[in-house]
């Protein structure tokens, strides 16, 4: 009987590890959704731009006249990079979730054996 209830100790530090790696892994998705959203905005108003319209970077406290062409591909390259990061972590988010649903069946099932243990001893 106490061999169960340290198993099911163990399991239930595993799941809550599990959960707290999987709410990290959600904001890191929420960051990484609202930079896509920042530069599809960037993107757009790039798209709304006369071909001859002067564009600046910021870089530290100054502002650089910057090549319409060239921010052009850093903002596509960015929302590659970030759209695949984002596929990256969901797919972590999935095998995470997974991984819960495996600790939280074995808890379910060691909870029922205790139970069955105690009601046989009782």
């Amino acid at each position: 009987m106490e061999e169960l209830q340290k198993r099911l100790q163990q399991l239930s530090e595993e799941y809550q590890k599990l959960q707290t790696e999987l709410e990290s892994t959600v904001e890191a998705r929420q960051k990484l959704e609202s930079q896509l959203q920042e530069n599809r905005n960037v993107q757009q108003e790039f798209n709304s731009l006369d071909p001859d319209a002067n564009i600046y970077k910021l870089v530290g406290p100054v502002l650089l006249k910057q090549d319409k062409s060239e921010a052009v591909m850093a903002v596509e390259g960015r929302l590659n990079f970030i759209e695949k990061e984002i596929q990256r972590i969901e797919s972590q988010i999935k095998e995470i979730n997974e991984k819960s649903e495996k600790k939280r069946t074995e808890i379910l099932q060691l909870q029922t054996q205790a139970q069955a243990a105690a009601s046989a001893s009782a």
